[in-house]
C-alpha cells in the first residue's frame, strides 16, 4: 500500500547510494544493526543517525540528519512512528531524494507531507527484505 515495487526499486536502484539511517547504533539486538549491514553488502553507504553518534560499521555517526556534511539520498528511519514524521520533515529539509520508514512505523500525514514535498517514499516496509529480489 505503501510501496508499490516501482517505487521500491527507484529507491534501490536509481536514487544513490548514501542512506542515513536514523536509529542506528551499535546495539547489534535492533533491527537497524542488521539492515545496515544488508545495505553495505549491496552497495550503500550507510551513515548512522543517533543521539550517541557511534561509528557503526566502519561509518561515523551523527547525532541528527542535519549534522551530515555530505548529501545523503535515502533517509531510512528506524524510530517509533510517532517519532518519525519530524524525521520525514528533516529529510524533505537536508535535501534527500527519498525516505524509507520501516516495518511497523507509520505516520499517514508524514507520508503525504514528504510525497507533496517532492521525495519518493516507502512506508511499513524493509529495504533488507526487498532488496535482495532485484
Amino acid at each position: 500500500m505503501y510501496g508499490d515495487p516501482a517505487t521500491i526499486r527507484k529507491i534501490l536502484t536509481e536514487l544513490g547510494d548514501t542512506w542515513a539511517v536514523v536509529g542506528l547504533s551499535n546495539n547489534q539486538d535492533r533491527a537497524a544493526y542488521g539492515v545496515a549491514r544488508v545495505l553495505q553488502r549491496f552497495g550503500k553507504r550507510v551513515i548512522p543517525v543517533h543521539p550517541k553518534a557511534e561509528t557503526v560499521h566502519g561509518e561515523p555517526g551523527y547525532a541528527s540528519l542535519a549534522d551530515i556534511p555530505f548529501k545523503v539520498d535515502v533517509v531510512d528511519v528506524f524510530v517509533n512512528s510517532k517519532l518519525a514524521g519530524p524525521v520525514a520533515d528533516q529529510a524533505a529539509a537536508v535535501g534527500a531524494e527519498a525516505v524509507w520508514f520501516q516495518l511497523g512505523v507509520i505516520d499517514e500525514a508524514a507520508y503525504a507531507r514528504t510525497r507533496e514535498a517532492g521525495l519518493t517514499m516507502v512506508m511499513d516496509r524493509c529495504p533488507a527484505i526487498e532488496i535482495p529480489a532485484l
